[in-house]
């Protein structure tokens, strides 16, 4: 679009075509799922590894086109060190009669939860990954942002012990009296008020305490984030700043009342396609994300092995109050 004429390339990611632009190199598949495919790839103006997802189909149907257009409007709104990160937002086309594909860019992360549970984590990084979920909770919280898809395949981490909540396609906005749907969330995730063998080592009456209060059936007898956040095993990580960080602002108040046809939401999303493009020249970063250090030579297949996850450490996050990783990150794999 912006970027003119020739900036395309196509290539083939197994049975889908991406057509995306030149910075984008070294296209690999990482994952898939009802929300669309996800590839690594090397961004080559910037000189970091990202993760590029192009949606499926999001004009099939309007529920889909409605799941595409919140996406979007709720990854522009929110900016905190423990939700995935937009860096670029994209089509192909050049016009809204065209407009068909829309693409995502993203933080590139070393691996999903599903991947991390099955290792053997002391307490300390089992806690300080509990402590990050809630602190991405809460944020989108304050907002009246409801995920409702949290499970381990949405949720991603790097060896450095960062962790950080994806794919908000099924997520609401509580700001209107409107009712929610029960049966689109994932099932084995679903909330009981929805639907009606970890091994301890150290502090484990304090983890034992904590997991009892959270699996309540009555959500009104349920801990809190905020009680979970002040817990014992939590809250020796406690930092105000992420936290009680600022609640995003929801730039659509409508979102969930909104009921429009396919070609009305074709065009709210392709004006916040040029709405990002005219915020955001050549998809340049926002300025927090540029604080960290960016190594040209980085590529997308330098990424942190899987295998290193287990011996993964808090200390370079703890040591910095800025969100290094915020650069140096990637989005994991889409999985049902």
């Amino acid at each position: 679009m912006t970027e003119g004429e020739g900036q395309f390339y196509s290539v083939q990611v197994g049975d889908s075509t991406f057509t995306v632009l030149r910075r984008f190199q070294q296209l690999r598949a990482i994952g898939s799922g009802a929300q669309g495919i996800v590839c690594s790839a090397l961004d080559t103006v910037l000189g970091i590894p990202v993760a590029v997802k192009k949606l499926s189909r999001p004009f099939q149907n309007q529920t889909h086109a409605k799941r595409a257009y919140r996406e979007l409007v709720l990854l522009k709104c929110v900016n905190h060190k423990n939700i995935i990160h937009l860096l670029n937002v994209f089509t192909p086309q050049k016009s809204l009669e065209e407009f068909q594909d829309l693409y995502l860019v993203m933080e590139l992360m070393d691996a999903s939860l599903c991947q991390v549970i099955h290792m053997d984590l002391d307490h300390e990084r089992m806690s300080y990954l509990l402590y990050q979920i809630l602190c991405g909770i809460r944020h989108l919280h304050s907002a009246g942002i409801i995920h409702r898809d949290l499970k381990p395949s949405n949720i991603v981490v790097k060896s450095d012990c960062t962790l950080k909540i994806l794919d908000f396609g099924l997520a609401r906005t509580a700001c209107t009296n409107f009712m929610m749907t029960p049966y689109v969330v994932t099932r084995y995730y679903r909330a009981p008020e929805v639907i009606l063998g970890m091994k301890y080592k150290e502090n484990a009456s304090q983890a034992r305490d904590l997991l009892s209060k959270m699996l309540v059936i009555d959500p009104e007898s349920r801990i809190s984030v905020q009680e979970a956040l002040n817990h014992p095993y939590i809250r020796v990580w406690y930092d105000p700043a992420e936290a009680d960080a600022p609640p995003p602002q929801i730039s659509d108040k409508q979102l969930e009342e909104r009921e429009h046809s396919i070609e009305q939401w074709k065009e709210l999303i392709y004006k916040e396609v040029i709405d990002w493009e005219e915020r955001n020249k050549n998809g340049v970063l926002k300025e927090e994300c540029l604080d960290g250090t960016v190594n040209s030579s980085t590529t997308a297949s330098q990424s942190s092995s899987i295998n290193d996850i287990s011996s993964m450490s808090t200390e370079q996050t703890l040591a910095s109050d800025t969100d290094s990783s915020c650069i140096d990150t990637l989005t994991g794999p889409l999985e049902e």
